[in-house]
């Protein structure tokens, strides 16, 4: 713990549990004050509160990312009560079981869901953050996935949802920079990554015994990503250790993407 992002306040969605709580205890320890933003409210208040405990500056708020006008009150709270919003991390994400029958199956409704959450969300959080930052600057991580490069079983809304965060990504970064913001607006993009959800998924798919052993064989390397691997990453991208990384992919995929 260095202070990495000491003085600095971070917005954090989807921080009440798995990647995002990570991320946010990760800020803290750097010393940031971090906002976990989550749809479940009570979820995001005892992870604040966890973070608090263990000595961090941390307080929720209740955020649907999908609504604007949540967006826009939510970030609104934050420079009332902190005065400033120098980081956010567009985490908050779904992947919905894929349809048995195959592609052709995948449902309007499912499809639109995705893309609401994934993208919409990512796209709103961006543009509430640039609004925000403007001339005095900032850093916006969006979590993306190794599914925006690759096909995936059964991925084609969650796919297709982190693709187009990756090039909304990037056209962010780029029209930040003409106008002379100092905002760098960068992506991260993880394989799969062992948290409660996969835990669930890897089990019911090939049992409490393999499970573990079933993603490890996943990657190259042979190990088990975590979410401390992508809170590195995000904590990287928000310090000004990371001043001329802008409209980038970073990859945590442990060279999947190479074989």
């Amino acid at each position: 713990m260095t202070g990495r992002v000491a003085g600095k306040v971070a917005l954090v969605t989807g921080g009440a549990s798995g990647i995002g709580l990570a991320i946010a205890k990760r800020l803290a320890q750097e010393g940031a004050q971090v906002v976990l933003a989550d749809l479940d409210g009570a979820a995001a208040d005892s992870a604040a509160q966890s973070l608090c405990d263990a000595g961090g500056q941390a307080w929720s708020v209740t955020l649907d990312v999908r609504n604007e006008d949540q967006w826009r009150d939510a970030v609104q709270a934050i420079l009332a009560r902190a005065g400033q919003l120098d980081i956010v991390v567009n985490n908050a994400g779904i992947a919905l079981p894929p349809p048995a029958e195959g592609f052709e199956a995948l449902s309007l409704a499912d499809w639109r869901r995705v893309m609401q959450v994934n993208l919409d969300g990512t796209f709103l959080g961006t543009r509430e953050a640039v609004r925000a930052m403007g001339k005095n600057g900032g850093a916006v991580i969006n979590i993306g996935s190794v599914a925006a490069y690759v096909g995936t079983p059964g991925g084609a809304a969650y796919g297709a949802s982190k693709g187009g965060v990756r090039t909304l990504t990037k056209q962010a970064a780029a029209g930040c920079a003409r106008k002379g913001y100092p905002i760098r607006i960068n992506a991260v993009h993880p394989s799969w990554v062992w948290t409660p959800m996969m835990e669930k998924a890897m089990t019911d798919r090939f049992g409490a015994d393999k499970a573990t052993q079933a993603l490890r064989d996943l990657h190259p390397f042979g190990e088990l990503a975590m979410p401390d691997d992508v809170a590195h990453a995000v904590l990287f991208l928000a310090s000004d250790e990371a001043r001329m990384v802008n409209g980038a992919d970073l990859m945590l995929d442990a060279a999947m993407l190479c074989v």
